[in-house]
């Protein structure tokens, strides 16, 4: 357990130190397991928790101390002794080949330590034989068992209560690193080539943090309520009864174990994580053999040190005895195994005080309240600022402006505020309301019924226009690289823009050019005084107007998100681009025909209309095409050949001739597989221009590193180049 003293904020109150003793042991038990019941329902039911991570496992620690220390308040259906997790009603129940337990937890390195004594006291280790341990780093996702038959992919299921899961089979094959069956050099390995036998493997769905960031962006503009982290994006996106919600999540996995290791020939975890790799499975690159404690000791470190590089969420490191003849004699327990345990990270959270709630209005007038607070130093940088979503968060949370608060980042990304600190809210603390006229043009505000969201509906709001035109510029839109927040908002101050058809038809280089930074010159020279202002320059403005004259090819899809029709985002503008093909042939559209799109259902498509009735929006359109802006998509690319099948691709740095995104398309026409983090089985790394840490990973890993000529000739031949 911890070493922290005093009182510990949760969202059930303050429970300080040693709170088990003011309650008589079995009072506070039951307390204890309700608690921890009501807890792991949001968690893993809900997708929605209730407490942070940390505050969970210090009750569960608490009630284990308790119940070794009256044991007769151990019952069967005590917290202690079940597996958390939950088996959600609307998909078909699953018997897992063997229970898949959960992992005992050490709470710091000491308790790491008395494990490990105690693990090697067990083996009889001495130091002509050591005992050897495998780390790995311990995934932030979703328990997944995969079920292979005659090596082909049958049966995917959620670990649920641990004996019995989800079948989530069909959402599982939308998810691409995934293989549909084992590949043929693994099948050597397996009891009779591994055709009349059954394969269980386990491991970890989990959503990347850009991923995570994208899908709350987007749950913002809706007006929705966000996830709380990746995990629980995750769940959420896995659990979806429609495949295709599933397939737009980026979903990806990490697999790390086996129901039943008497079908493989393979001696230890260590040997087990190269079959995994070699059967085709995403094996996490980052575990490591450690013949001592002192080398988990520094493993454990160094993914401390790291975790917020990586690409993905961890909490922990994963410790699990190597040898699979060990991890047989030492067991488990009713809830875990014996042979292995979670090193859990110390929580990245900190006290601070809420010192004021500012609202922000969006691009669709959505008005988000906005924390701010005493700066405070957080998994490696100082925050001052998070985003409360909505009304509803902010009375889920019971925060109040004066609050002393627990904040910490949703992903090791997003700050977010936890809760409030109970017993130290000061008596003028000050409910925060929303206001009824928005804050920056003064029209009405309006909460629609069924909705979260509070909105300013003035199509005249500067605001808007401000977050309009700055994701009209921006990368999942129209793509013009060097128009950010502050260009466009100087446009705006200066009279130069006010809608997205100003960019093609009435601003040129010299207006660009001449546009102030917001700067001004320190010193004096023969062409300026002090206190003159810096324009942006010719140079950079004539490198904006040839990325803006190139995104008038974007196509209809990116038009279409980047306007900002309510309720359309990215993946509903790709489905009614390719459905209609054309501008002119949706604005044509019935409601009920766009309705019957599938992914997009009448609340979508009576926006679409709504968006269209508006005279403005349809004569800023015709601007955009008068300017030469395509607003037609191709509805389908030809075939090529599928000559890069099997091969995995990294694009890192800034490209001369593609958009990273029209990059990846290209390559996956061709049949690759395009990843967003280098590992063992990357085939190439393509490097532009100031490239980063992928690059250095690449040449860590011997991965081969093309340049952007490269990849032209791949794209135009469909071919790789030689060694």
């Amino acid at each position: 357990m911890s070493n922290d003293k005093g009182a510990r904020p949760t969202l059930f109150g303050d429970l300080p130190d040693g709170a088990s003793v003011a309650k008589a042991p079995a009072e506070r038990a039951a307390e204890l397991n309700e608690m921890l019941e009501r807890a792991a329902y949001a968690y893993y039911a809900l997708d929605a928790p209730e407490m942070t991570d940390a505050e969970f496992d210090r009750l569960l620690q608490e009630l284990l101390r308790i119940e070794s220390e009256h044991p007769e308040l151990v019952k069967p259906d005590s917290y202690s002794q079940r597996i958390g997790g939950y088996v959600s009603r609307q998909f078909e129940e699953v018997t897992h080949a063997a229970r898949m337990y959960s992992m005992d937890d050490a709470m710091d390195l000491g308790e790491l330590d008395g494990w490990l004594a105690r693990t090697d006291a067990a083996l009889g280790a001495r130091s002509a034989h050591p005992v050897a341990y495998t780390c790995e780093l311990k995934i932030d996702g979703l328990g997944i068992a995969l079920t292979y038959r005659d090596a082909q992919l049958v049966r995917a299921a959620t670990r649920g209560n641990g004996t019995t899961g989800e079948n989530v089979t069909d959402n599982i094959l939308t998810i691409a690193d995934v293989p549909r069956s084992l590949a043929r050099a693994s099948l050597d390995r397996i009891d009779g080539g591994g055709f009349g036998r059954s394969i269980e493997v386990r491991g970890e769905v989990y959503m990347p943090k850009d991923s995570f960031v994208h899908l709350n962006e987007e749950a913002d503009a809706a007006g929705k309520s966000p996830f709380a982290n990746p995990r629980n994006a995750a769940a959420g996106s896995l659990r979806q009864k429609d495949p295709k919600i599933t397939a737009a999540r980026d979903l990806a996995t990490f697999i790390y174990a086996v129901a039943d290791t008497a079908p493989l020939h393979v001696d230890s975890q260590w040997e087990f994580l190269l079959w995994l790799e070699s059967a085709g499975f995403s094996v996490n690159p980052h575990a490591k053999r450690c013949g001592s404690a002192a080398e988990v000791h520094e493993f454990c470190a160094e993914a401390l040190a790291h975790r917020g590089e990586l690409a993905y969420d961890i909490d922990g490191v994963v410790v699990k005895v190597d040898s699979f003849a060990d991890q047989r004699e030492l067991g488990f327990t009713s809830r875990a195994p014996r042979w292995a345990i979670a090193y859990k990270f110390p929580p990245e959270e900190k006290r601070t005080v809420l010192r004021a709630i500012r609202i922000q209005v969006g691009r669709t007038g959505v008005l988000t309240p906005v924390a701010e607070f005493d700066p405070v130093f957080v998994a490696g940088s100082t925050i001052a600022r998070a985003t409360l979503h909505n009304i509803d968060e902010i009375r889920r949370k019971d925060v109040r402006i004066g609050d002393t608060i627990v904040v910490r980042k949703a992903g090791d990304i997003i700050p977010e505020i936890v809760g409030h600190v109970r017993g130290l809210r000061p008596a003028d603390s000050v409910d925060f309301e929303m206001p009824a006229h928005c804050p920056s043009c003064g029209s009405a505000v309006v909460r629609e019924e069924g909705e979260v969201a509070f909105r300013c509906i003035s199509i005249d709001c500067p605001a808007q226009a401000s977050e309009r035109l700055i994701h009209w510029g921006s990368r999942a839109a129209m793509d013009i690289d060097g128009l950010g927040a502050e260009i466009v908002n100087r446009m705006i101050e200066q009279g130069i823009l006010s809608d997205a058809a100003d960019f093609y038809d009435k601003l040129d280089q010299d207006t660009l050019a001449d546009v102030w930074t917001g700067r001004t010159y320190e010193t004096d020279t023969k062409d300026h005084a002090v206190g003159d202002r810096i324009p942006l320059g010719s140079t950079i403005a004539a490198k904006i107007m040839a990325q803006i004259g190139e995104s008038k090819g974007r196509g209809l899809s990116r038009v279409l998100f980047g306007v900002g029709i309510r309720h359309v985002g990215a993946n509903v503008a790709q489905l009614l681009a390719r459905h209609f093909g054309s501008l002119d042939a949706l604005m044509l559209a019935p409601e009920d025909e766009i309705a019957s799109i599938d992914g997009i259902g009448p609340k979508i498509a009576a926006s679409v209309q709504e968006f269209f009735s508006i005279p403005e929006n349809v004569a800023v359109l015709e601007r955009l095409r008068r300017a030469g802006v395509v607003l037609e998509e191709q509805r389908s690319l030809p075939e090529r050949p599928q000559t890069l099948s099997g091969l995995t691709f990294v694009l890192t740095g800034a490209l001369e001739h593609y958009t990273r995104d029209a990059a990846g398309a290209a390559l996956k026409a061709l049949g690759a597989k395009v990843s967003g983090s280098v590992s063992k089985k990357t085939s190439f790394v393509v490097a532009g221009e100031a490239a980063g840490s992928k690059l250095a990973k690449a040449q860590e890993l011997g991965v081969p590193v093309l340049a952007e000529d490269d990849l032209v000739r791949i794209i135009e031949t469909g071919e790789v180049p030689h060694a």
